[in-house]
């Protein structure tokens, strides 16, 4: 996911241009000098260019038996470029996957099991929304990296006119009543799309239900459950104080570009969102602030779902012990602080939460991503998304149908793609 959907891989490329890609070959290891040159895949914007060079300068200085190569690849087409990698014999060492690809990638067996190694990488403070998914079978192939996740920007100068204090927003009872008092005078209180439905499964997991169940192999779909169905009446709630379609999600109008138009006082969205929004309407520069998504109690945050990278390393993989020191470097806590200061990123472990401290719009995000998630961790969520009866549901809801009923049918089509393949 650059946050993936918070974001999920596109549609793929043909596997003919993976050799192309791999300009130093995927098994090589003499580079005349005697070392092993490593070759990695990192995706686009997950590193800078500065970053990427210190990195590289102290990787090899601290291992200089190992000359590494890192090669960014791009987001579109990488699905088959990655599962052609998989099934070759020239594959790279290491390659970064949206986190909710692991379990269609480990399926086939293409990838290394690190179960043995988790606690030598510090597992037990994963973020648990880039951990689990990384788990398939029981087995830990994906190694997280990098998280993002959903916050509530704000405008705060319309928050303090409406005398409302953001701080004081602990739960979602008090986020109702204080977006009803800055819903008025041409202003929206929020704008909050109907088919927003990444935001409605952080409800659903507040209220301890879940977008679909699994139990003896088989799966079934959960948005007719009492605590998902009550999950939607909040969002319908929520949705009501504000203009956002009912029909269409967050791309379509992109909702920044509506909050840069001035007339709306929050939206849920990355950080990220804050700078398409000042790029937009420069006025608004200094005048927005964020906060995580309330919990349905004060005690924790709300749910969100947990967007990011995890690392993997192919079955087929020449150097499969250098690619684990890479992995041991990268996603180690010296390099996750310095990674979540440069790139605003979510470091991979609760205990890192403090490096992004000074930024605010980070560190809304950590506290958030303290109660992460994932999707249902299967191969086959991705076709439920392709057909997408969550945003259906949602549609039907707000519209005036009965939420029973549609979430009846939406589980059900949900509980028929998920067994589809096994």
């Amino acid at each position: 996911m650059k946050y993936r959907s918070l974001a999920l891989l596109p549609a793929l490329l043909l596997s003919a241009s993976l050799a192309a890609c791999s300009p130093s070959g995927g098994t090589s290891d003499d580079t005349g000098d005697g070392r092993t040159v490593l070759d990695v895949w990192l995706m686009r914007d997950s590193v800078s260019a500065e970053f990427q060079k210190e990195f590289e300068t102290g990787f090899e200085a601290s291992h200089p038996e190992i000359d590494l190569k890192i090669q960014i690849q791009e987001w579109e087409g990488i699905g088959e470029k990655v599962t052609a990698a998989l099934a070759s014999n020239d594959a790279p060492d290491v390659i970064e996957v949206g986190n909710t690809q692991v379990a269609q990638y480990a399926q086939s067996g293409g990838l290394t099991d690190f179960s043995d190694r988790v606690d030598e990488l510090g597992g037990d403070s994963w973020l648990e929304g880039l951990a689990e998914p990384g788990s398939y079978d029981g087995k830990q192939y994906g190694i997280p990296y990098y998280a993002a996740n959903r916050v509530v920007i704000h405008r705060t100068d319309l928050f303090e006119k409406a005398g409302v204090d953001p701080a004081a927003i602990r739960t979602r009872e008090q986020w109702i009543a204080a977006t009803r008092k800055l819903d008025q005078g041409g202003t929206q209180g929020i704008y909050l799309p109907g088919q927003n439905w990444y935001v409605l499964a952080g409800f659903v997991w507040d209220e301890g239900g879940d977008l679909a169940v699994e139990s003896g192999g088989e799966w079934k779909g959960g948005l007719d459950s009492p605590e998902a169905l009550r999950a939607m009446d909040f969002y319908r709630r929520l949705q009501a104080l504000g203009k956002g379609p009912k029909d269409s999600d967050e791309a379509r109008p992109p909702q920044a570009e509506v909050m840069a138009q001035g007339k709306v006082a929050q939206l849920i969205a990355v950080p990220g969102g804050a700078k398409v929004i000042e790029e937009k309407n420069p006025e608004l520069k200094g005048k927005l602030g964020f906060f995580p998504i309330p919990g349905k109690t004060a005690e924790e945050p709300g749910a969100v779902f947990t967007g990011g990278s995890d690392l993997v390393v192919p079955a087929v993989a020449a150097h499969q012990e250098e690619a684990f020191t890479f992995i041991r470097e990268l996603t180690g806590d010296a390099w996750q602080k310095k990674l979540a200061v440069a790139m605003s990123y979510v470091p991979n472990k609760t205990t890192l939460a403090d490096a992004v401290s000074g930024d605010p719009g980070t560190a809304a995000m950590a506290a958030g991503a303290a109660n992460g998630h994932a999707t249902p961790n299967t191969p086959q969520w991705a076709a439920v998304e392709a057909k997408n009866p969550i945003k259906e549901y949602m549609t039907a809801v707000l519209t005036g149908s009965d939420a029973e009923s549609e979430a009846a049918e939406a589980s059900r089509t949900i509980t028929d793609t998920l067994n589809s393949g096994s």
